[in-house]
């Protein structure tokens, strides 16, 4: 009896299941839209499909948020014990880069809108950063507690730059991109170790290891808006992450073989992230075969977004998504 009224109660409270990490499918989307709307800028196209999909990201946004507000009313231990958790509460500033990414989508359409979205989405960001940062200080963890999703607080900064850089004193950019670029050397150092000489990730978390594509991809951006060109730092920005999309694809057999799990959003907002970084390489430097990899890329990005909303939306259906681990 205990056991059958403890499975009729799940469908009741699924409300209490629902991850922060959602957010990262508002990042996907709107990553992707972002890469769409440069990429119609860049190569001359009309399609308009970067603009549907930043409405998307918008509706995408705005659900995620009602529901996790909905989470934070009626089971506010819930999300206390989430922000606590030593691995799930790195995805809180993923509602703070969200802001910010649809600030970068909007600037070309509705400025005033862009600015709003980009003074909140950086000053929730950043008193993140030194929410977790002075947590990391002060607490005690274990180095398997330690994944790629640890680079979102603090790299999330490299963002700040992107969507700043028509609204705020260059010398705020250079600000945030200094923290992020900062933070991502030393997490980077940390994290590969604890990857080579430590047991291996549980599989959930295996596909937050395409996360380590956005820092290179993101620093390239940012820097090369500031500076306002391509030059040597900008080459190595982006050839790393290149090298990272290489270094993953050749490991998509072991990607395969995953179970789905609400993680894999974290393929999506990384490989958006090389594809703006390659599509912008390719404006600067009119190299053709940089038009071809932006373009390979977008496609890849496109078709894995598209599978991770199928997965999601089956998974949903199945009620394997909002349940206790």
């Amino acid at each position: 009896m205990e056991k059958q009224s403890a499975e009729e109660a799940v469908p009741e409270n699924k409300l209490q299941y629902f991850p922060i990490s959602f957010f990262a499918s508002v990042m996907g989307v709107s990553g992707l839209a972002i890469a769409v709307e440069r990429y119609e800028q860049v190569f001359k196209l009309n399609s308009r499909i970067g603009l549907i999909l930043l409405i998307a990201a918008y509706l995408v946004f705005v659900a995620v948020t009602i529901t996790y507000s909905l989470k934070i009313g009626k089971h506010f231990s819930a999300v206390k014990s989430e922000f606590n958790h030593p691995v799930k509460a790195n995805f809180f500033p993923a509602f703070s880069i969200s802001l910010l990414l649809l600030s970068v989508g909007t600037a070309g359409y509705q400025g005033k809108l862009a600015y709003y979205l980009f003074i909140i989405g950086a000053a929730v960001h950043f008193i993140f950063t030194i929410i977790m940062i002075s947590r990391w200080i002060t607490q005690k963890y274990q180095i398997l507690q330690l994944n790629p999703a640890w680079f979102i607080p603090v790299v999330g900064n490299i963002i700040i730059p992107i969507a700043g850089i028509k609204f705020v004193n260059i010398e705020i950019c250079w600000f945030f991109f200094s923290l992020g670029l900062f933070f991502w050397l030393i997490l980077f150092t940390l994290i590969f170790y604890r990857i080579v000489f430590h047991d291996p990730m549980p599989k959930q978390l295996f596909p937050t290891l395409f996360i380590l594509i956005a820092p290179p991809s993101v620093a390239f951006i940012a820097y090369t808006k500031i500076a306002g060109h391509m030059d040597s730092f900008s080459r190595f920005l982006l050839y790393i992450a290149w090298f990272f999309v290489l270094l993953l694809l050749s490991m998509t057999r072991y990607f395969l073989k995953l179970d789905f799990n609400i993680s894999w959003w974290a393929y999506t907002f990384p490989l958006s992230a090389v594809t703006i970084a390659s599509i912008l390489a390719f404006e600067q430097l009119k190299y053709p075969l940089f038009g071809w990899i932006a373009t390979g890329l977008l496609i890849l990005t496109s078709l894995v977004i598209v599978v991770v909303i199928l997965k999601t939306i089956m998974a949903i259906l199945h009620n394997k998504v909002f349940v206790p681990e």
